[in-house]
Protein backbone atom coordinates (compact mmCIF):
# COMPACT_ATOMS: atom_id res chain seq x y z
CA UNK A 1 0.00 0.00 0.00
CA UNK A 2 1.06 3.59 -0.57
CA UNK A 3 0.73 7.10 0.72
CA UNK A 4 -1.86 7.61 -1.70
CA UNK A 5 -4.01 5.04 -0.61
CA UNK A 6 -3.98 6.19 2.78
CA UNK A 7 -4.45 9.94 2.21
CA UNK A 8 -7.83 10.25 4.02
CA UNK A 9 -6.08 7.68 7.09
CA UNK A 10 -3.14 10.10 8.43
CA UNK A 11 -1.97 11.84 12.15
CA UNK A 12 -1.45 15.07 12.50
CA UNK A 13 2.41 15.92 12.76
CA UNK A 14 4.47 18.98 12.98
CA UNK A 15 8.17 19.16 10.88
CA UNK A 16 11.14 21.51 12.11
CA UNK A 17 13.99 21.73 9.17
CA UNK A 18 16.38 24.15 8.52
CA UNK A 19 15.88 26.79 5.84
CA UNK A 20 18.92 27.79 3.86
CA UNK A 21 20.80 30.00 5.93
CA UNK A 22 20.55 27.69 8.84
CA UNK A 23 17.74 29.24 10.44
CA UNK A 24 14.76 26.68 11.88
CA UNK A 25 11.17 26.89 10.99
CA UNK A 26 8.19 24.65 10.70
CA UNK A 27 5.73 23.15 9.14
CA UNK A 28 2.19 21.67 10.07
CA UNK A 29 1.09 18.27 8.28
CA UNK A 30 0.11 14.78 8.41
CA UNK A 31 1.53 11.32 8.57
CA UNK A 32 0.06 8.42 6.61
CA UNK A 33 -0.64 5.74 8.48
CA UNK A 34 -0.13 1.85 7.49
CA UNK A 35 3.10 2.98 5.49
CA UNK A 36 6.78 1.39 6.76
CA UNK A 37 8.75 4.33 8.67
CA UNK A 38 12.23 4.13 8.29
CA UNK A 39 13.26 3.13 11.72
CA UNK A 40 15.17 0.65 13.08
CA UNK A 41 15.29 1.00 16.61
CA UNK A 42 13.56 3.86 19.05
CA UNK A 43 14.62 5.59 22.68
CA UNK A 44 12.64 6.04 25.57
CA UNK A 45 13.09 9.08 27.50
CA UNK A 46 11.44 11.20 30.28
CA UNK A 47 15.03 13.49 31.63
CA UNK A 48 15.73 16.72 30.34
CA UNK A 49 19.09 17.34 29.86
CA UNK A 50 20.50 21.18 30.17
CA UNK A 51 21.44 21.69 26.85
CA UNK A 52 17.60 20.92 25.79
CA UNK A 53 16.45 24.12 27.83
CA UNK A 54 18.08 26.85 25.39
CA UNK A 55 18.21 26.58 21.60
CA UNK A 56 19.77 23.62 19.75
CA UNK A 57 18.98 21.40 16.78
CA UNK A 58 18.02 17.57 16.09
CA UNK A 59 20.92 15.54 16.91
CA UNK A 60 19.74 13.66 14.01
CA UNK A 61 16.65 13.29 12.07
CA UNK A 62 14.17 11.60 13.79
CA UNK A 63 10.14 11.21 15.23
CA UNK A 64 9.31 12.46 18.28
CA UNK A 65 6.46 10.63 19.34
CA UNK A 66 4.92 12.43 22.75
CA UNK A 67 3.41 10.09 25.48
CA UNK A 68 2.89 12.65 28.06
CA UNK A 69 3.45 16.70 28.39
CA UNK A 70 2.18 19.67 27.10
CA UNK A 71 4.91 21.59 25.04
CA UNK A 72 5.48 24.86 23.22
CA UNK A 73 8.17 25.06 20.80
CA UNK A 74 9.78 28.00 19.69
CA UNK A 75 11.82 28.20 16.32
CA UNK A 76 14.26 30.74 14.94
CA UNK A 77 12.10 33.52 14.44
CA UNK A 78 9.76 33.39 17.27
CA UNK A 79 6.84 31.37 15.67
CA UNK A 80 5.78 28.80 18.09
CA UNK A 81 3.44 26.10 18.40
CA UNK A 82 2.18 23.34 20.80
CA UNK A 83 3.23 19.68 21.03
CA UNK A 84 1.28 17.64 22.96
CA UNK A 85 -0.14 13.36 22.64
CA UNK A 86 -1.34 12.67 19.53
CA UNK A 87 0.57 15.01 17.14
CA UNK A 88 4.12 13.60 16.06
CA UNK A 89 7.16 15.95 15.37
CA UNK A 90 9.40 15.12 12.79
CA UNK A 91 12.49 16.99 13.88
CA UNK A 92 14.89 17.44 10.99
CA UNK A 93 16.57 20.43 12.13
CA UNK A 94 19.94 19.21 12.27
CA UNK A 95 21.87 22.52 11.57
CA UNK A 96 22.63 25.81 12.81
CA UNK A 97 20.95 27.22 16.11
CA UNK A 98 17.86 25.21 15.85
CA UNK A 99 14.84 25.05 18.33
CA UNK A 100 13.90 25.52 21.91
CA UNK A 101 10.64 24.15 23.48
CA UNK A 102 9.06 24.66 27.53
CA UNK A 103 7.36 22.70 29.27
CA UNK A 104 3.33 23.94 29.58
CA UNK A 105 1.65 21.01 31.71
CA UNK A 106 2.87 18.12 33.74
CA UNK A 107 6.18 17.89 35.51
CA UNK A 108 7.92 15.46 32.94
CA UNK A 109 7.90 14.94 28.84
CA UNK A 110 7.62 11.42 28.02
CA UNK A 111 8.71 10.56 24.36
CA UNK A 112 9.94 8.22 22.19
CA UNK A 113 12.76 9.03 19.93
CA UNK A 114 12.68 7.38 16.43
CA UNK A 115 15.99 8.15 14.53
CA UNK A 116 15.54 7.58 10.86
CA UNK A 117 18.07 7.99 8.08
CA UNK A 118 18.70 11.54 6.64
CA UNK A 119 18.31 10.34 2.98
CA UNK A 120 15.29 8.22 3.65
CA UNK A 121 11.82 9.25 3.24
CA UNK A 122 10.20 10.53 6.01
CA UNK A 123 6.30 10.56 4.76
CA UNK A 124 5.54 13.35 5.63
CA UNK A 125 2.87 15.54 3.74
CA UNK A 126 2.33 19.35 4.26
CA UNK A 127 -1.21 20.93 4.96
CA UNK A 128 -0.02 24.21 4.95
CA UNK A 129 -2.59 24.67 7.99
CA UNK A 130 -1.35 27.37 10.33
CA UNK A 131 -1.27 26.33 14.39
CA UNK A 132 1.01 29.03 15.18
CA UNK A 133 0.31 30.87 18.30
CA UNK A 134 2.21 34.18 16.88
Amino acid sequence: MTAENHAQQTIPAIRLFNLADGSCTFEVGTLPTSVPLPVSFFEAETVIYDYQKKPHPAPRPQYVVTLRGKLRFTVSNGDTFILEPGILLLAEDTQGPGHQWDLLEGEMWERLYLPFPAEASSHFIPTNKAISEN
